[in-house]
């Protein structure tokens, strides 16, 4: 058991969330959800794992290092992406997810705003849908994810980053998308949310949430933090996305303390041992 800040569920709130045919309990537990991104242009690995093979390989890597999800991105979604059509979004995913699912028997999110990318995902076999809009973007994909009794990871975002008082606010776009999930049919226990970083923020805004994420327990859902090799890290250390390791794990420990149980990010291992550490002191 976590003592100290622990509790994304908010006390009174979701403490298991089930994805696939796992439950994660997060009144006690910690996950890591493994980046795989098999894009030729993300901000820190583009191409890396752009084909089937790479792709499998490091999802195997990551399974073996502790991730307990695989989180699968077809389109990237760093500061003045391009956007790319569905048909080949989905085309990228679809084998990738197919792949890792044979190979891992991990649960598979996909990385996706799009219904009918989303669609062709969880035909493929994923569980979950992680939406960096919450099911703002695409009015159809909450509907979606529901008839496919899959679940959802959803994200505070805005086009401007422009706030009359930052947690209120995040907290009250992240309770409408909760509400579109919900009246769409998606069941509390297999809704997680996100606040975030690095979307529709300044850097003052990414540090002034990561102060302050202890809040989100308030709404009763596990919280995802996903932060690896952010710009937030790499403007605060003056480094590029490659040497950004030891920021991320700063934050992520700084996520499980106030309450995170789910830690979106590409070095599995590493920030493993952290939350390991972390718990050790937690529990003390």
């Amino acid at each position: 058991m976590i003592c100290g800040c622990a509790g994304a569920a908010g006390g009174e709130g979701i403490s298991k969330m089930i994805i696939g045919n796992k439950t994660f309990d997060t009144e006690n537990g910690y996950y890591i959800m493994g980046i795989l991104n098999v894009t030729p242009d993300s901000f820190s690995d583009g191409g890396k794992w752009d084909s089937i093979d790479a792709a499998r390989a490091h999802a195997l890597q990551m399974a073996e290092e502790g991730a307990s999800i695989i989180d699968i991105g077809g389109e990237s979604t760093r500061p003045g992406y391009e956007k790319i059509s569905d048909e080949e979004e989905a085309a990228r995913v679809v084998p990738v997810i197919e792949a890792v699912k044979r190979d891992t028997g991990l649960p598979v999110s996909l990385d996706t705003y799009k219904s009918a990318v989303a669609e062709a995902g969880l035909a493929a076999g994923a569980d979950m849908i992680n939406d960096i809009w919450g099911f703002k973007y695409d009015p159809a994909i909450a509907a979606v994810t529901a008839s496919a009794g899959a679940a959802c990871c959803l994200m505070q975002n805005r086009e401007k980053a422009e706030y009359d008082d930052l947690m209120r606010d995040l907290m009250a776009d992240l309770s409408e998308s909760v509400r579109i999930a919900i009246t769409a049919g998606v069941p509390k226990e297999k809704i997680m949310i996100d606040p975030g970083i690095g979307f529709g923020k300044t850097y003052e805004h990414n540090l002034e949430v990561m102060a302050d994420l202890q809040k989100l327990g308030e709404m009763g859902y596990p919280v995802l933090l996903g932060t690896s090799r952010k710009s937030m890290i790499g403007l605060t250390l003056d480094l590029p996305a490659d040497q950004r390791l030891e920021g991320t794990i700063a934050t992520t420990v700084i996520g499980m303390m106030k309450g995170c149980r789910f830690f979106r990010v590409h070095d599995v291992k590493e920030n493993m041992r952290a939350l390991k550490m972390t718990e050790a002191i937690l529990n003390v």
